[in-house]
């Protein structure tokens, strides 16, 4: 019998694994991130660090959401959230709530929400 075979470019689940060193999540303040938190550079890309780390920098001149940075890099959720936990405790990116707070309400501008709902309502 033979060995079974190894396929030469390491894809998948192997691929991940090697990623993120093994880890299955983000931890820390990484935690709380979701497809919509926008991952902005603070840091341009130095010599030897990790690809895919550089990518993300590279892309990220300008803000973009992590679902985004998910199609760019061909990525799932949970493997690009482990990079970003590596890249915001080095205080290389940092992550912004999508829609900025206003205030001291939790919740948003209900006036404008009425004028969007009267305006789609007369079309």
């Amino acid at each position: 019998m033979s060995a079974p075979r190894r396929p030469a470019d390491p894809s998948g689940l192997e691929r991940y694994y090697v990623l993120t060193g093994g880890r299955s999540g983000p931890g820390g303040s990484a935690s709380s991130l979701d497809v919509a938190t926008l991952v902005v550079a603070r840091a341009a890309p130095v010599p030897g660090m990790q690809p895919e780390h550089e990518e993300i920098l590279r892309r990220c001149r300008r803000p973009l959401s992590v679902a985004e940075l998910c199609a760019h890099l061909g990525l799932p959720f949970n493997i690009l959230a482990v990079l970003l936990a590596d890249l915001l405790e080095a205080d290389r990116v940092e992550a912004r709530d999508p829609i900025p707070a206003h205030g001291t309400g939790s919740g948003p501008d209900l006036a404008l929400l009425e004028e969007v709902l009267s305006g789609l309502q007369r079309l």
